[in-house]
């Protein structure tokens, strides 16, 4: 594909932006509007939108939602009742994923969305709309559950919540649990709350990281749409954190709860001025080899070595973050690519905490995530031994070169991306185009999870580690070259009507 075609193919793309293939639909009925009292309850004014999303059928859904996006349906409201819908039809057990990912996703489609040009904005959201249909349906087959009301005579009052809900937690006491986060939800603020949360977040190593990810999103997504609608997110979350696969974490010694036990007692060793310090790209580069090598107590350790010595955190950030990357760029599939995801996660929760203690343990925990969930993939590809190659196009069209290499050969594109950069390319633009193929190619959600989480994290790295990183990134991006996917097709089939 040439710079032209695919410059042609993204710009497909704008009509469908503007929805002007959408015919008119029937209103939605009082009888739709009403809900059972059973099942929690949402905000009077954002509970018709979510009926919608829930009732309408699969294949008429974005018909639906372009006519109201047409009459004014505002953007942020949109994005919240896609959350609300995910979260009261979607169980996040028996392990926080799966189906599930209908809610993850919902703040990564946000992100991908804020990078977009204006025309694509609502493209990411239409997405996570069809992709919760989809997870809808998946649950129904499962047992159709549903968020229940909340037990009102159960929620603490304000004096108690925190308390309440600390030992419901600590003793994986789900119906506590689910009172006390609706207690917190009406008595703390956001940045309260979050505090709480974030000490959970991590505390295992369950999911493969989905608790990290729902957390930092689930935040993400409330500071878009507002706190008004945290109490079903927060129970939510709670109910998620418990999810149990495994061991009994109570009486029980399993690996994934091994980490935190550990690195809580590390944390405290940290210079009392830890934040402080040099960049060191040695340093880095020394905790890469251990994130390569070594068990994830060696990497902790190594963490705390390399902070006593006068490094700044930024260092072991670096060293993770390009870690998390060589994994999977080292063995691409889903469970290696949730060391970016869960990365991610972990950063966001490092870097919005306020209390010394948590962000210590957060940033051990990320040190031990990445040899966690590494495995046996102990050879190949280095990030920190990536060479350039020049593309042999200039300007723009370098990366309608680069794309079409992803789709050939992923190392051959990591190399020119770095060989791009390294004449000044535009890493902009090379994340705007990685941004477009998304809405034409993409057909998971890990595929917007993933994008998010390098568009974030890319800005995080020091200056000097940041092209190599976004090199790896290749390895899951969409390539030019892949098909299309149905909602596109779905789409040219309505404008051709």
């Amino acid at each position: 594909m040439n710079r032209r075609s695919f410059l042609h193919s993204a710009s497909a793309l704008l009509g469908y932006g503007e929805l002007a293939f959408l015919a008119g639909v029937k209103p939605v009925s009082a009888a739709q509007t009403q809900v059972d009292p059973k099942i929690v309850r949402f905000d009077p004014a954002i509970e018709p939108l979510v009926r919608l999303f829930e009732d309408t059928p699969r294949a008429k859904l974005l018909e639906e939602v372009g006519i109201r996006i047409k009459k004014g349906l505002g953007y942020r409201e949109g994005l919240a009742a896609l959350l609300l819908a995910g979260i009261r039809n979607i169980q996040p057990r028996p392990a926080v994923g799966f189906k599930f990912h209908a809610v993850l996703v919902v703040h990564s489609a946000h992100l991908v969305a804020q990078a977009s040009p204006q025309a694509d904005r609502w493209l990411p959201l239409l997405w996570a709309v069809d992709h919760f249909k989809e997870s809808q349906a998946d649950d129904v087959r499962e047992g159709d559950w549903t968020m229940g009301a909340v037990d009102a005579k159960s929620v603490p009052a304000k004096a108690q919540a925190v308390r309440a809900f600390t030992t419901a937690m600590d003793n994986w006491d789900e119906a506590a649990a689910d009172a006390a986060a609706a207690g917190l939800a009406r008595h703390l603020t956001s940045e309260e709350s979050f505090e709480i949360f974030a000490r959970y977040a991590v505390r295992d190593f369950r999911s493969i990281g989905h608790k990290a990810i729902y957390v930092a999103n689930a935040w993400r997504t409330l500071d878009t749409i507002g706190w008004q609608h945290s109490e079903p997110v927060l129970r939510s979350l709670a109910y998620a954190i418990l999810a149990r696969e495994g061991g009994d974490p109570l009486r029980g010694d399993d690996r994934v709860d091994r980490p935190a036990r550990r690195n809580h007692g590390l944390a405290g060793r940290l210079r009392a001025d830890w934040r402080t310090g040099r960049i060191d790209s040695g340093a880095t580069i020394e905790m890469l080899a251990v994130l390569r090598e070594g068990s994830d107590e060696e990497a902790a350790d190594r963490a705390v070595d390399v902070i006593q010595r006068g490094i700044a955190p930024q260092a072991i950030w670096d060293a993770v973050m390009c870690g998390a990357s060589e994994v999977l760029m080292r063995n691409p599939g889903i469970v290696p690519l949730h060391t970016v995801t869960t990365t991610n996660a972990i950063r966001y929760l490092y870097e919005r905490s306020q209390s010394d203690e948590t962000r210590r343990w957060l940033l051990l925990q990320s040190a031990s995530f990445v040899p966690f969930l590494r495995g046996g993939a102990r050879s190949g590809a280095r990030v920190d031994e990536l060479t350039a190659l020049a593309p042999l196009t200039p300007g723009d069209q370098a990366i309608t070169e680069i794309f079409s290499a992803v789709s050939s050969d992923k190392t051959v594109a990591a190399r020119k991306v770095l060989g791009y950069l390294g004449r000044d390319g535009n890493a902009k633009a090379l994340l705007d185009a990685a941004n477009r193929l998304i809405f034409l190619k993409g057909n998971d959600s890990h595929d917007y999870k993933y994008s998010a989480a390098v568009l974030e994290d890319f800005n995080y790295l020091s200056p000097m580690w940041r092209d190599r990183y976004l090199a790896a990134s290749v390895f899951w991006l969409n390539g030019s070259g892949s098909p299309d996917n149905v909602l596109v097709e779905r789409a040219r089939q309505a404008l051709a009507g």
